[in-house]
């Protein structure tokens, strides 16, 4: 029998056990990660490398959208944001752009921000 990677495990549990509030703080921080990994290979110059990581922002600014609950004014507010930052990813990534990556990350990094700040809002708010 195979053994597995206890940080794997981890990691997988975490996500299966996360509230919803802390998936979507999961996902900007995952996000973030990978634009500074796409970056540094950019300045690598390890093509592969930076196009598989800004793939996947762009896929987790997809997932943002998409789950915005359209209900909520702010929800109407974001979806043009996260459109605009998924087309400045795809830009970066033909481009290999690092100044186009970093703008996006400085959205994303006062999105995190500001999820903090709002799921401390609510904790001390119950």
């Amino acid at each position: 029998m195979a053994m597995r990677n206890p940080y794997a495990q981890y990691k997988n549990q975490s996500v299966n056990i996360a509230t919803p509030e802390e998936l979507t703080l999961k996902l900007y921080e995952g996000c973030i990660k990978f634009i500074n990994i796409a970056m540094i290979a950019i300045d690598e110059k390890d093509i592969q490398k930076s196009n598989t990581n800004i793939i996947k922002a762009q896929n987790i600014i997809s997932e943002l959208n998409i789950t915005l609950d359209m209900d909520y004014e702010i929800s109407k507010n974001l979806r043009p944001i996260y459109e605009y930052l998924h087309s400045r990813l795809i830009e970066a990534n033909i481009k290999k752009d690092k100044n186009i990556l970093e703008e996006v990350k400085e959205f994303v990094v006062e999105f995190r921000e500001t999820w903090k700040e709002a799921m401390k809002l609510a904790r001390q708010g119950k």
